[in-house]
C-alpha cells in the first residue's frame, strides 16, 4: 500500500526569472489580483513572506471553491526555490502531508524552466494524486507569467 507520491511539471515562463522569483518571495500577496483560480487571500498569522507565517487561500480546484491554509518553509535565493506546505480545509480532508516546490531555473536568452513538485502522503489508498491542485498552481504561475509580462 503507496500512500506517499510525488508528481512534478515543467514549463517554460517568459517573463525574467528574477522577476518570476520575487513575486512568490516578496510579492505573494499580488497573487490574488493576478491569478484567475484564486478568490481571496489574508494572513492569518505573521506576515506575508516570513518563513512560518499561516497564510489562508480561497481558490478553485476542479471547479470547486475550497480553502486551505499555506506557509512558506523553505525561501533559497540562490536556487530561486521556494517551498509551502499546505493544511487545513479540504486538502487535510484527503492528504496527511501536502507540500510544493516551486522552482525558477535560469535559460540563457528566455526566461526560465518554472518545475513545480507537489509531495504529499494520502489519508488512505483509494485517495488520487493531486493532479488538480498541480492544475491550478500551474495555471495560477501561468497567470503570473502573463502579468509579469504585460507589466
Amino acid at each position: 500500500m503507496v500512500l506517499t507520491g510525488k508528481v512534478v511539471h515543467e514549463f517554460g515562463i517568459q517573463s525574467p526569472s528574477d522577476k518570476f522569483f520575487k513575486v512568490y518571495t516578496t510579492q505573494l500577496h499580488s497573487v490574488q489580483n493576478v491569478a484567475q483560480r484564486v478568490h481571496e487571500t489574508k494572513v492569518h498569522e505573521g506576515d506575508w513572506h516570513d518563513i512560518g507565517s499561516v497564510k489562508i487561500w480561497t481558490i478553485t480546484i476542479d471547479g470547486k471553491v475550497e480553502t486551505c491554509k499555506e506557509n512558506i518553509e523553505v525561501i533559497d535565493e540562490q536556487s530561486k526555490l521556494i517551498t509551502f506546505n499546505v493544511f487545513d480545509g479540504e486538502v487535510s480532508k484527503k492528504y496527511k502531508t501536502f507540500k510544493f516546490t516551486l522552482q525558477v531555473i535560469d535559460v540563457e536568452n528566455a526566461g526560465g524552466v518554472l518545475k513545480l513538485t507537489l509531495e504529499y502522503e494520502k489519508l488512505s489508498e483509494d485517495i488520487t494524486p493531486p493532479y488538480g491542485y498541480l492544475d491550478f498552481v500551474t495555471e495560477a504561475a501561468k497567470d503570473v507569467d502573463a502579468h509579469l509580462l504585460k507589466a
